[in-house]
């Protein structure tokens, strides 16, 4: 029994010890979790303070200086959108929000009008800096001579794009939206130019590196412009309407008495000045009589070129617009000349006859470029000029013969000429009823009719052959087995090239189109066919490339001279033979 009381008691004792311990346990929980409620509490007020003092920071921000409310970051965000339409976004937003006031609310005109203007810019900094560059030939400093030419012409189109919108409601932008893709495809077109006036070499890439920014500026401010309509609808504070019915009315360097001259019969025109090679005219030469033209010149001046082959290169320089030169046929009056590449002269330079002045006009004209096959490239023709108008005229040569260098450009009646690329350049330009005869290439060559320079995808350029014939000259017409002859090889990255209603001889390879390297531009050129005849219109067996299309009435359409080169404005006329819809039903 001792035993037994003992262990009752001892259990006693346990039974208190344990509850005493429980009783610890309880008032430590409880003590912890007081705690953590009052941390908690005090945590709350903290962030509830900091939160209020952050709004207070963050209304104090979006106040101005007298205390007004302001937009948050208006003009970051008007830059984003603009900038999510271009294909280099970061060169856009650092080089736009630069130019743009961060407090400022921008209109959409001034976010253009900046797109333009550190294009500009960037191209100053590149002359400024390519002076110091060093050339150890005579051709490498003659690219680089033709460079400086080239940029500042870009300089002066993008001024000329920001001068058109100045003060402009953009409620009208659309009188002046072809005019401003026209002008920046140009300056896009210049840039690269420059680049390809260089051998292949340390001079050539180090131009190309200091124009990737200009380059990129360029391309964005034609994105902009090309899809401003989107752009404007999309930015904040812009409720302007864009894409007004465009008006059909006269450029203002055509009037109606300036496009009565235009006849078919050259002996309608009344020349200021008569060039005759015999000396019956006024003048001697053709450079003579551009230099009798006064300086601010107003009107149309118009040079008459008697019968005569005038052996002499022929520049009609920018300032010299709305010139217009007849002769008595493109048979009998004719500019010559044999400047060529492989005696060491630019591409760019060996034009026997370069027109840059707009609304440049030549009728029953020929140039020639006599240099022959084995010298390369060699241009008889190079036009800069916009609004160019060429009838009944002929142009002469081998490889290279007729540069369509940039802006828009018609061609009506004339005769072509060449083997290698011989209608090339990166204009908008529409040949109509032209006689486009392919010439007998050196034993070793190909012959390419077509190699059009399209660099970006806003471009508005292109070449278009509308109701054409393309065909063999007599010398190459018994051999034309041994030699491969093409329609056309992209030149550029988007080149752009569109047959249509025209005929096209047996001589032309079955596949139509020529690759220029590999695989380079195949998925990103747009080359078109579209109710062609002839033995060389087939295209069962042409190209397989992404960018081929056999395109329908409708979007060729699209390639004809209204649409396409704005022809409505400046070429509908009576005294005009031009086709602005199709030759065909």
């Amino acid at each position: 029994m001792a035993f037994q009381d003992f262990d009752l008691i001892s259990q006693r004792r346990k039974q208190e010890r344990q509850q005493k311990i429980r009783r610890r346990i309880t008032i430590v929980v409880v003590s912890t979790v007081v705690v953590l409620l009052i941390a908690a509490a005090a945590a709350c007020v903290v962030v509830y303070q900091n939160k209020n003092q952050d709004v207070k920071t963050e209304e104090n921000s979006n106040k101005t200086s007298s205390g007004h409310p302001k937009a948050v970051n208006a003009a970051e965000k008007a830059v984003k959108t603009v900038c999510a339409a271009t294909d280099y976004k970061k060169t856009c937003e650092d080089s736009l929000q630069r130019a743009i006031k961060k407090d400022d609310v921008p209109q959409p005109e001034d976010i253009l009008r900046a797109s333009f203007s550190v294009a500009s810019e960037e191209i100053e900094k590149v002359i400024k800096k390519a002076k110091d560059l060093k050339f150890d030939s005579p051709m490498k400093k003659a690219a680089f001579n033709d460079c400086l030419v080239l940029l500042n012409d870009a300089k002066e189109e993008l001024n000329s794009s920001i001068s058109s919108i100045r003060g402009k409601d953009l409620g009208k932008l659309s009188s002046v939206k072809a005019d401003i893709n026209n002008w920046l495809s140009a300056v896009l077109s210049y840039q690269q130019t420059c680049i390809d006036g260089f051998p292949e070499g340390e001079e050539k890439n180090a131009m190309k590196k200091m124009l990737n920014t200009s380059k990129e500026l360029g391309s964005n401010a034609l994105a902009i412009v090309s899809q401003v309509s989107s752009i404007l609808k999309a930015l904040p504070h812009s409720q302007r309407k864009l894409l007004a019915s465009d008006g059909v009315g006269l450029p203002t360097w055509m009037n109606e008495e300036h496009r009565r001259m235009l006849k078919a019969d050259g002996s309608k025109f009344t020349p200021n000045v008569t060039v005759a090679k015999d000396g019956s005219g006024n003048l001697t030469t053709i450079s003579a009589a551009l230099d009798a033209m006064p300086e601010k010149y107003t009107g149309r001046y118009v040079i008459y070129i008697k019968e005569g082959i005038y052996d002499e290169n022929v520049i009609v320089s920018k300032k010299m617009v709305n010139v217009t030169m007849y002769g008595d046929g493109s048979q009998k009056s004719i500019v010559t000349g044999r400047k060529n590449y492989v005696d060491g002269v630019p591409t760019f330079q060996t034009a026997t006859f370069a027109a840059l002045g707009d609304g440049f006009i030549a009728q029953s004209l020929g140039f020639r470029n006599t240099a022959g096959p084995e010298k390369h490239q060699a241009v008889a023709l190079r036009v800069q000029a916009d609004r160019a108008i060429f009838i009944n005229c002929r142009m002469e040569g081998y490889q290279d013969t007729l540069y369509a260098q940039t802006h828009r450009q018609f061609y009506r009646s004339c005769y072509i000429t060449g083997t290698v690329d011989f209608i090339f350049g990166d204009a908008a330009a529409v040949f109509q009823n032209c006689m486009i005869y392919v010439r007998k290439p050196m034993d070793n060559q190909q012959t390419i009719v077509t190699a059009q320079g399209r660099l970006d995808k806003r471009e508005t350029t292109g070449i278009v052959l509308q109701n054409c014939r393309i065909l063999a000259d007599a010398k190459l017409e018994p051999e034309k087995a041994k030699f491969k002859s093409y329609l056309g090889r992209p030149w550029k990255e988007y080149s752009r090239t569109i047959i249509m209603e025209s005929e096209i001889g047996d001589f032309i390879e079955p596949e139509g189109w020529m690759e220029w390297s590999g695989d380079f531009a195949l998925k990103t050129l747009y080359y078109a066919e579209f109710n062609n005849k002839g033995p060389g219109s087939d295209t069962s067996r042409r190209v397989k490339w992404p960018g081929y299309k056999r395109i329908k009435r409708e979007e060729a359409l699209g390639y004809t001279v209204g649409p396409f080169l704005q022809g409505e404005s400046w070429l509908r006329n009576p005294n005009v033979p031009v086709r602005f819809g199709m030759f065909t039903s």
